[in-house]
């Protein structure tokens, strides 16, 4: 990831979970990872259909003219895939035949969830309100994660 160029445009950070997916976008510079929307998860797309939640997203890949889109990859704490990860890359495979030719790219999440609801109830937002927008936190944390690592990579490459 260090060495490739960089490329002035907006990104989009995925949390895909089971039952909602987060999204997040960040400015052109990627300096800065901003909520975007919550999309319900739809397991019910078969065979050649595209998933409603795939379709949002490409929604927002349009709209925010994306370069590029980032989903996390949840990795256990001792730095391994579990099966989670399976079904992410999954999804995430499925997502970048759909997308093409915007990337997809994988970055790990680990953590991502916790701190996004530890945020929220700093913040004082629990219970029903901190389940319909915490995976959109989650995705900005996502997406805030990769670009500052980016960012230090180029800094020091």
């Amino acid at each position: 990831m260090g060495h490739e160029q960089w490329e002035r445009g907006r990104r989009l950070g995925i949390d895909v979970g089971s039952v909602r997916v987060g999204v997040a976008v960040c400015d052109p510079d990627g300096i800065l990872a901003s909520p975007v929307a919550t999309v319900a998860r739809d397991q019910s797309a078969d065979g050649d259909a595209t998933p409603s939640d795939m379709s949002e997203i490409l929604r927002y890949v349009g709209e925010y003219e994306a370069v590029e889109i980032i989903v996390g990859l949840p990795i256990n704490l001792a730095g391994k895939e579990g099966p989670a990860a399976v079904l992410i890359r999954q999804y995430a495979d499925r997502l970048a035949e759909l997308a093409a030719p915007v990337p997809v790219l994988l970055t790990d999440e680990r953590m991502s969830t916790a701190a996004a609801a530890r945020r929220l109830s700093e913040r004082g937002v629990r219970g029903r309100r901190q389940r319909a927008v915490v995976d959109q936190v989650a995705a900005v944390e996502i997406l805030q994660g990769w670009l500052d690592a980016r960012r230090a990579g180029a800094v020091r490459g």
